[in-house]
C-alpha cells in the first residue's frame, strides 16, 4: 500500500527523511528488496508472491529518466550510493529469476543507473563497500568498472582491521553494529561476487569477531543498545548469519544468537500493528533517528534476513539452538578492540559493557560526547539518554552552572582480567564543556565553538556479576565530582549507585529514553570540590538486589566472596 503505481518508490508512513522524499522512496524499494531478494535466493528462486516480478517493474521504473518514479542517481545524491549497493547485491543473488529476465533496455538503464559509482569519491568508512560491491556486479554483467576503485577501496577496508577480528568504521574509535552488519557482511558477499574461494584471513577474523559478538546479544535477544543507527533493529543479526553463510562458527549457536534477535523485536512490537518498522526501537520513537534517516531507512533491518537466503538444508537451519553465553552461566570477557569490559548474568540474561575504549573520536579531541559512543557503560537492558548533558553512566565535573564536562577524546588505559575473573580497565581524560557544532547529527561528535577545559579525571573500573566499582580522581585542580550510573527502566533490572567515602550526596533523577517513559539514573556526588589526587569510590549495580561490593582502598570483596586486589593504576598520560 506504500508503493508507487510502477513500485519503483515504498514510501512508509512519516514525514520526509533529512533528505527528502525522493531519498525516501528509494530506500523503502531498495531496502525491502534485501528481505524479498534474500527469501527468492533461499528458495532456489521458488517465488509464489511474485515479487521478482513486482520488484522488476519497480526496477525499470526506477532507472528510468523519463519516469515520474525515477530514481535519484549517484551522481545527484550520496545517498543514492547506499542504496546502488543493495539493488547490486539482490541483482546478483537472484539473478536466474529477475537480471537474466529483464527486457535488454531495461538491462541497458540498470548499468547507466549504476555507472557513476565508478571513479566517484566514496567516504573512507563501511561506504567503501558499497563502491566495491556495485562495481563488481558492473563487471559481472559487462558494464564499466574501474579495477583500481575495487582493489583501492579493498586496501582501505583492511586498514579498518583491528584486534581480535574487529573492524574500525574508519580511522576514529569507531566500534558499533557496523561492524557486523557492514564491514564483516560485505567481504563474504562480495567474495561469491567475484567468483572468489574463501579468504582464510577474513574467515579467521570473522570466526574470531563472532566469538565476542555472541557474547553481546541478551537471553532476551536484545542486541547491544550502542553505536548510530540503532533503528536498524534487527540488523545486528546479519553477522551471525554471515558466519553461517561462510561456514565460520557453530550453526546452533549462530541461529540462536540470529533468531534471537529477530524474535525479540517482534516481542515488542516490531513490526507494528500495521506491519511497518517505524523510526525507533521496539516501538515508534523519531528521536532515536540521525538526521541521515527517514521512514525507509528501517528496513535496513532487512540484513538481518540474510539467513533467508541459505537453503532449508544448510547447517545452520538443521542444526539444533544452542544457549547463548549469558543464557549458559555467568561470565566476564575483555573485548579489546574497543576497549570493552563485558559480564552477563544468567540469572537476568543481561549482558553489560562498561567502555574504556570508544568515542568515535581521536584521543585529545575534546569533543561533545556522543551519547551512543562516550558513556562508560552500555548493555541490552538500559537505553543511553540522548540528550542533555552527560548524567548517565558517566564520570563528570560540574561547572559553576551545573553542567556536566565530557570525556570524549580520552586516553585509553590497559585492560585485564585477574585470576578471579574480575576485569580491570582504566581511562584518562581532560574534563572539558563543549556543545555539538552546527552539521547533521549522524550519531557521532561534532566539533563545538567553543572549548573550556577543567581538570584531568582518571577511572579505573573494576567488573564483575552485575556490579561495577569505579574509582575517580581528579588531577591537578579541584572540582566538583558526580559519578552516574545505569540508565534503567523504572520496571526494568534495577539500578543502583552506592557512594563511598566524600560521593556523600545522592540523587535519582527521571528521564525518558526509546524504552521507557520512566528511566532512573542514580547518582552520587561530592558535596563540595574534590581534592585533587585523591581516590573516590562507588559501587554501581545494573540489577536488582543483594549486598555491594564491600571495598577497603584497593581490595574489593564482591557479594559471590571473591576478593580482588585490585592493580595500582599505570595510566598513559593525556595531553594537558
Amino acid at each position: 500500500p506504500y508503493a508507487s503505481p510502477s513500485h519503483a518508490r515504498v514510501s512508509f508512513p512519516g514525514p520526509p527523511g533529512g533528505y527528502g522524499a525522493d531519498v525516501d522512496g528509494l530506500e523503502g524499494f531498495a531496502r525491502t528488496f534485501l528481505a524479498a531478494g534474500f527469501r527468492v535466493a533461499g528458495e532456489d528462486g521458488r517465488d509464489p508472491l511474485n515479487l521478482m516480478e513486482w520488484y522488476a517493474a519497480g526496477l525499470a521504473a526506477g532507472v528510468d529518466p523519463h519516469s515520474p518514479e525515477r530514481w535519484v542517481r549517484l551522481d545527484e545524491h550520496g545517498q543514492a550510493k547506499v542504496e546502488a549497493a543493495s539493488i547490486a547485491l539482490i541483482l546478483h543473488l537472484t539473478r536466474p529469476w529477475l537480471w537474466d529476465r529483464l527486457p535488454p533496455l531495461v538491462r541497458e538503464q540498470v548499468v547507466d543507473y549504476l555507472a557513476p559509482a565508478v571513479g566517484a569519491d566514496y567516504p573512507p568508512i563501511n561506504w567503501v563497500w558499497f563502491q566495491i560491491v556495485v562495481e563488481q556486479f558492473l563487471a559481472s554483467v559487462g558494464g564499466p568498472y574501474a579495477q583500481e576503485d575495487i582493489d583501492r577501496g579493498l586496501a582501505l577496508a583492511e586498514g579498518f582491521e583491528r584486534e581480535d577480528g574487529w573492524y574500525a568504521d574508519g580511522s576514529e574509535r569507531s566500534y558499533d553494529h557496523y561492524t557486523g552488519w557492514a564491514l564483516h557482511l560485505y567481504p563474504v558477499l562480495w567474495r561469491e561476487m567475484a567468483g572468489l574461494g574463501p579468504d582464510p584471513r577474513h574467515l579467521a577474523r570473522l570466526e574470531r569477531f563472532l566469538d565476542d559478538a555472541v557474547h553481546l546479544v541478551g537471553a532476551d535477544g536484545s542486541p547491544l543498545i550502542q553505536g548510530r543507527s540503532l533503528t536498524y533493529r534487527f540488523a545486528a543479526a546479519a553477522p551471525f548469519w554471515a558466519g553461517a553463510r561462510a561456514g565460520v562458527g557453530s550453526p546452533g549457536l549462530l541461529r540462536r544468537a540470529a533468531s534471537g534477535i529477530a524474535r525479540h523485536f517482534v516481542a515488542h512490537g516490531a513490526p507494528d500493528g500495521d506491519g511497518v518498522l517505524t523510526l525507533g526501537w521496539h516501538g515508534k520513537r523519531p528521536a532515536i533517528a540521525q538526521d541521515y534517516s527517514g521512514p525507509g531507512s528501517p528496513y535496513w533491518a532487512s540484513k538481518g534476513l540474510l539467513g533467508l537466503s541459505l537453503p532449508a538444508g544448510h547447517p545452520v537451519w538443521t542444526a539444533v539452538e544452542e544457549p547463548l553465553p549469558v543464557e549458559a552461566d555467568d561470565f566476564t570477557r575483555v573485548v579489546r578492540a574497543p576497549g570493552w569490559l563485558v559480564s552477563g548474568t544468567r540469572a537476568d540474561g543481561v549482558v553489560r559493557v562498561v567502555n574504556h575504549g570508544t568515542d568515535h573520536s581521536h584521543p585529545g579531541s575534546d569533543l561533545a560526547d556522543p551519547p551512543l559512543y562516550a558513556r562508560l557503560g552500555y548493555s541490552t537492558a538500559t537505553f543511553p539518554l540522548l540528550s542533555g548533558d552527560p548524567l548517565d553512566q558517566s564520570v563528570v565535573v560540574l561547572d559553576e552552572g551545573g553542567r556536566g564536562s565530557h570525556r570524549t577524546g580520552f586516553t585509553a588505559g590497559p585492560l585485564s582480567a585477574l585470576a578471579s575473573g574480575t576485569l580491570v580497565g582504566s581511562s584518562r581524560w581532560r574534563a572539558h564543556w563543549t556543545e555539538p557544532g552546527p552539521g547533521p547529527d549522524h550519531g557521532h561528535p561534532r566539533p563545538g565553538a567553543e572549548v573550556r577545559h577543567g581538570p584531568l579525571l582518571e577511572v579505573v573500573s573494576a567488573v564483575r556479576g552485575s556490579w561495577e566499582v569505579r574509582f575517580v580522581r581528579l588531577l591537578e585542580r579541584p572540582g566538583w565530582l558526580r559519578v552516574g550510573g545505569w540508565p534503567a527502566p523504572e520496571s526494568g533490572p534495577g539500578t543502583r549507585v552506592v557512594g563511598g567515602p566524600g560521593l556523600t550526596k545522592s540523587g535519582v533523577s527521571v528521564a525518558a529514553t526509546p524504552l521507557a517513559d520512566r528511566t532512573l539514573v542514580p547518582w552520587c556526588a561530592t558535596p563540595g570540590e574534590a581534592e585533587p589526587g585523591i581516590w573516590y569510590v562507588a559501587a554501581l549495580q545494573l540489577g536488582h538486589g543483594g549486598e555491594a561490593p564491600s571495598i577497603d582502598a584497593w581490595k574489593i570483596v564482591w557479594p559471590d566472596g571473591t576478593a580482588d586486589d585490585i592493580p595500582a593504576p599505570t595510566l598513559p598520560r593525556s595531553r594537558k
